[in-house]
């Protein structure tokens, strides 16, 4: 019988349920956004590499008054795919996780380097 201080904890997840929980929270962000007709083109690049994860959001959406600033939705996009991937480890009882400064492409001490491309 495992006492409180032997609780049992999921595994870690893996580098593999990593990418694809940041890719389908960051492409889910931008789709929840935009009508999937308006995106000219959108493409989400995530890699995690020794506990570092890099996510990468290219976006050609229209520019038209009533539509959201493209530049932000990227933005939020990359931050999702963070927030997503936090909410993986803490699931799992992980102290690891993954944090961004919130500006993107920015260099930091903490295991997320989060990109975001607008073009």
């Amino acid at each position: 019988m495992p006492t409180d201080t032997q609780k049992e904890r999921s595994p870690e997840p893996t580098d593999e349920e990593i990418v694809e929980t940041a890719a389908k929270a960051a492409e889910g962000f931008v789709l929840s956004q935009y009508k999937q007709s308006r995106i000219t083109d959108l493409d989400v690049t995530v890699e995690f590499s020794g506990g570092t994860l890099d996510v990468d959001v290219y976006l050609n959406a229209p520019a038209e008054p009533d539509d959201p600033d493209p530049d932000r939705v990227v933005e939020q996009a990359v931050e999702a795919a963070t927030e997503a991937v936090d909410e993986l480890f803490a699931a799992s009882g992980s102290e690891a996780g993954a944090s961004s400064t919130g500006e993107p492409g920015a260099q930091e001490e903490s295991p997320v380097d989060g990109d975001a491309n607008d073009r």
